[in-house]
């Protein structure tokens, strides 16, 4: 995980101490998390991706997955399911006020992750 916060703080050109302001942390945590002398705590971790919406919490945890993540959908209101509302996610994709034949842009959800101010989170797989 190491590397990949090293990446994180070059591709937003942040030096140690600015990424530590902006996450509202103690600079020398940034530093013991640099040397390798203490590793990243949830808190840390959570406070990273809620306010760096383009780091992929798998990429970061795991490796799986790019950084930056791809943009985000709006999700539709609660009033419909998720699974039944991906054609409106599509359509709202799609180009708008194009002249001519469309291009096929059907792009299939695999997963969708949630996470609560809780710092729980459900995962959601229309596949299964």
């Amino acid at each position: 995980m190491l590397d990949r916060i090293k990446i994180i703080l070059n591709h937003y050109q942040l030096s140690p101490s600015g990424f530590a302001d902006s996450l509202g942390i103690p600079r020398s945590s940034i530093s013991h998390l640099l040397s390798g002398r203490n590793k990243p705590s949830l808190d840390f971790v959570m406070k990273l991706v809620r306010n760096y919406p383009e780091v992929n919490f798998y990429w970061l945890l795991y490796d799986e997955g790019t950084f930056p993540a791809n943009p985000t959908v709006t999700l539709p209101s609660s009033s419909t399911t998720l699974f039944d509302s991906q054609e409106k996610v599509e359509k709202s994709l799609s180009p708008k006020n194009e002249k001519g034949p469309k291009p096929n842009l059907r792009k299939e959800i695999v997963k969708v992750v949630l996470f609560y101010k809780d710092n729980t989170f459900q995962s959601y797989d229309p596949e299964k």
